[in-house]
């Protein structure tokens, strides 16, 4: 799977590079925006990770002219402005998804794999873990092949889990998957989702554990409860 890198930090560039490329992407990168333009209107990519202070052209031009061709792969904005003004334009401009810097690697590819399940077909698909299973056409959750009764936000929250089953992911993730850009939720409703999911899968062969200053992790535990 090819994806577009477009960053001017050569060092942050590089490790990026690097770790995507370990993990069996194949990697372009550019540190310039005009370059990046013409590469995107030359080459076919599955994925675009798009800073948007650039030399050259700036980031947000690379996407409005990237979704004026009515081009659709999926951009992930990764940027020091952390202004919500900033992330706004960005997400309205057609940027799928925003993290700011710095950032973890981790939460880095979960959005990556998140922005590429929903656009190469995973949506249509099964997902597993231990006796849980996701459908990815209904978008219902079964435990042992019997449906798990779920709230709207209790099945996205552990659908996002299941997705990194045995890693941990960050409360602000869960929070913006979650709840997307509603401004009236507290981000601690994330605990009262994880509290109601502990209760529901308490007689399962599934555990979320709490990582201090990680995050939550779904794993399969040895025993149910």
């Amino acid at each position: 799977m090819r994806l577009l890198l477009v960053e001017d930090n050569h060092e942050l560039a590089r490790w990026l590079s690097s770790s995507l490329t370990g993990d069996g992407y194949a990697v372009d990168w550019l540190g310039d925006g005009q370059q990046a333009d013409q590469a995107l209107q030359q080459e076919s990519y599955a994925l675009v990770i798009l800073d948007l202070s650039l030399p050259g052209q700036d980031g947000l031009e690379v996407l409005r002219r990237l979704r004026a061709r009515g081009q659709t792969l999926p951009v992930l904005v990764v940027t020091a402005r952390t202004e919500l003004d900033d992330r706004v334009t960005g997400l309205n401009m057609g940027a799928d998804d925003y993290l700011a810097k710095p950032f973890e690697l981790d939460e880095l590819r979960a959005r990556l794999h998140a922005l590429l399940r929903r656009t190469q077909g995973y949506a249509g698909q099964t997902l597993t873990v231990g006796n849980l299973s996701f459908d990815g056409v209904n978008r219902s959750f079964y435990y042992g092949g019997e449906p798990l009764p779920l709230s709207k936000r209790e099945s996205a929250l552990l659908e996002v889990l299941a997705g990194r089953a045995g890693r941990a992911v960050s409360k602000e993730y869960l929070f913006e998957q979650v709840f997307g850009m509603e401004d009236d939720v507290n981000p601690e409703a994330v605990e009262l989702i994880v509290f109601r999911l502990r209760k529901k899968l308490k007689d399962t062969d599934l555990t979320i554990t709490t990582l201090r200053g990680l995050g939550y992790l779904l794993d399969v535990s040895n025993q149910g409860g």
